[in-house]
């Protein structure tokens, strides 16, 4: 189907989550409890941080394994990056001081004005913390 096609029709996809593939989903689940201030609601296997903009699923290699064909590894990622808006970047970072976090960028002032920082999750992910220009 080609762009015309669809912006013709009334159809209409949205999108809902992100799921990250881990073999702790204790751990990544409590590492981004500690960021987002948002508490998972799940299972051993499977849990889901319900952020204000959109979910953030986490679940085990097993699970993927048993529910998903095995299409996904954990650890594996090296082209997506998360990204979480705030208020504050720099307030965030000092919130964040006293984590065990992997920085990649201090705060900085991107080239089109957002400001931001970046690091790692436990399985390594990247994390971006931005804040869009105050107008």
């Amino acid at each position: 189907m080609d762009a015309a096609t669809i912006q013709k029709e009334t159809y209409t996809m949205k999108f809902a989550s992100v799921r990250i593939v881990t073999e702790d989903v204790a751990a990544l689940a409590g590492f981004y409890q500690c960021i987002t201030g948002v508490k998972p609601v799940g299972t051993e296997d499977f849990v889901e941080l319900r952020t204000a903009g959109a979910v953030l699923a986490i679940c085990s290699r097993r699970s993927v394994d048993r529910d998903n064909a095995g299409a996904a590894l954990a650890r594996a990622n090296q082209s997506v990056i998360l990204e979480f808006e705030v208020a504050d970047v720099d307030a965030e970072r000092e919130r964040l001081d006293t984590e065990a976090i992997v920085w990649v960028l201090e705060p900085t002032t991107q080239p089109w004005g957002n400001r931001s920082m970046l690091f790692r999750d436990p399985d390594g992910n990247l994390v971006n913390v931005y804040a869009p220009p105050t107008r």
